[in-house]
């Protein structure tokens, strides 16, 4: 299984040796199976330690992420599943997502102006708004 790897784009993959699986308890309603089995599982993915891209390692470290430790490890748990096989597939393929999303670059935001025309019409839509409001209050005269 060391082998093995996880697709994320043509251009970048991972090992599934990089990635670290421990087995848990699943939280909630269940009765008792829930109580015998450990059914749900912890993936643990070193992303400074990983073999990703330097700008995708820095994209993934810059994301605010609650699952994100102190340290570069992202934690994902999985427990949706009875099956703890698809509750392993299941975090496999919200990792591959998340990693997905950061390969992406974001694209650079170009500063622009309002036209003249969009100034002139959101002065004339304040002039007619306030002529609205100052006809409904009360004169004392």
């Amino acid at each position: 299984m060391s082998d093995a790897t996880l697709v994320i784009t043509r251009s970048v993959s991972v090992s599934l040796s990089e990635i670290e699986w421990t087995a848990i308890r699943a939280q909630g309603a269940g009765g008792q199976h829930v109580n015998t089995t450990s059914s749900a599982v912890q993936l643990r993915f070193d992303i400074p330690a990983s073999s990703l891209p330097d700008a995708v390692k820095q994209r993934l470290l810059d994301r605010p992420d609650r699952r994100l430790s102190q340290d570069g490890v992202l934690i994902i748990k999985a427990q949706t599943e009875r099956s703890q096989e698809r509750n392993r597939q299941h975090a496999l393929e919200r990792l591959r997502l998340i990693l997905e999303a950061a390969t992406r670059v974001p694209r650079v935001r170009k500063a622009t102006r309002p036209s003249a025309n969009a100034r002139r019409k959101r002065v004339d839509e304040k002039t007619r708004r306030g002529r609205t409001k100052r006809l409904r209050s009360s004169t004392d005269d």
